[in-house]
């Protein structure tokens, strides 16, 4: 009898034991699949494809997303396993991700659970008038459009800028964007970054400066940027202005009069454009013009806060290609440095100067000033 209940003790035991390692057996080989399913790339992934977390979706929700688009490896089970173990469940943000090829579900559902979304970029460049900023973001994609619709003023009232003129407002900067954000928040950023700008640059202003207020540097801004777009000689230009403006002399800058021609504007400015009054014409005007012609950047800024030294009164384009300048204290010097513009404009260029032109399919430019800055 009791040799008996040995041998059937012996049994359970054995069963107990057979028991346990095919568990064991059954539980690594759920670990080595759950390993290899969380950390393998996802397969059938192709550039470009995305993923979307909507407003209120839930992670089932987010998985049945996933499964329509071919993403059939793993259980429900391991997808809500790992989601337990990054603690994502719950709490995966609103927005675009990427599904580029070598993506794993554990790097997803991580991008997922820190909210590392696709983003978009549109460029405010420099120079640009407000109507060039209006044609960029109506071309921005995915952004919304909700101020397609609104003529200039409408649109500033959107903004919460009622009855405040657009042009030069909006600081030239690449602006960052995602799915469903709107083209009245990027103007929002756009505007509150040049204010906050244009503060900073008023408030370390140079001493004597020929300006009273934050928008007559934001105009002179605007003009210089226009000018030129050497970095070096903004500062230079800038003086120039700010010298004229001391002594009463008109500023005579030709892209004041393109401004005031608006869309008119053919590429060539004639005499009759010099003499023709408009608000904008600084041929016929003494001072700065009304609003902004463009949107300046920093440099700009800091260049009309902060003008150069010197005694120069007046600048001609030196026609080399370069688009540099050259700068003169007296009529007699600037109508010579003319003469040698014209000169070279009616000429051949010379060999060194010809390796300084851009190549002949390069974009066209309008010319730098050419005419003389006289009193």
């Amino acid at each position: 009898m009791a040799s008996g209940c040995r041998r059937a003790l012996r049994a359970i035991l054995l069963v107990v034991v057979l028991l346990a390692l095919a568990v064991a057996a059954v539980a690594l080989w759920g670990w080595q699949r759950y390993q290899s399913f969380q950390s393998a790339p996802l397969p059938g992934l192709q550039a470009g494809q995305i993923a979307q977390v909507k407003q209120g979706d839930s992670f089932r929700g987010v998985l049945a997303r996933l499964r329509g688009q071919g993403i059939t490896v793993g259980t429900d089970l391991e997808w809500q396993v790992l989601a337990r173990q990054l603690d994502a469940a719950g709490k995966l943000k609103v927005g675009e991700y990427a599904l580029e090829p070598g993506t794993t579900p554990r790097t997803l559902l991580q991008n997922m659970r820190a909210g590392h979304i696709i983003q978009y970029r549109v460029t405010i460049v420099e120079g640009w008038n407000f109507r060039q900023l209006r044609a960029a973001l109506n071309a921005a994609m995915p952004l919304l459009h909700e101020t397609a619709t609104l003529d200039d003023a409408a649109l500033m009232t959107a903004i919460g800028h009622a009855g405040e003129h657009p042009e030069g407002r909006f600081l030239p900067e690449t602006y960052v964007y995602s799915r469903g954000d709107r083209d009245i928040d990027v103007l929002k950023r756009a505007h509150d970054d040049m204010e906050k700008t244009l503060a900073a640059a008023w408030a370390q202003r140079a001493e004597d400066l020929p300006l009273t207020t934050p928008d007559q540097a934001l105009i002179l801004a605007s003009i210089v940027e226009k000018e030129t777009g050497i970095a070096e000689e903004r500062a230079q230009i800038a003086g120039v202005f700010a010298r004229r403006l001391a002594m009463g002399m008109k500023l005579q800058t030709d892209p004041t009069v393109i401004y005031g021609i608006g869309s008119a504007y053919d590429g060539n400015i004639r005499r009759r454009d010099l003499t023709t009054d408009t608000p904008y014409n600084t041929y016929t005007r003494v001072g700065l013009t009304p609003t902004p012609i463009a949107m300046p950047g920093r440099d700009a800024l800091q260049a009309a806060t902060h003008p150069a030294a010197g005694d120069a009164l007046y600048f001609v384009a030196l026609g080399d290609g370069s688009g540099r300048h050259v700068f003169s204290a007296t009529l007699a010097q600037h109508n010579a440095a003319v003469r040698q513009y014209l000169d070279r404009m009616r000429r051949p260029p010379l060999p060194e100067e010809e390796a300084a032109l851009p190549p002949a399919d390069a974009q066209a430019t309008p010319a730098p000033d050419a005419k003389a800055k006289q009193p």
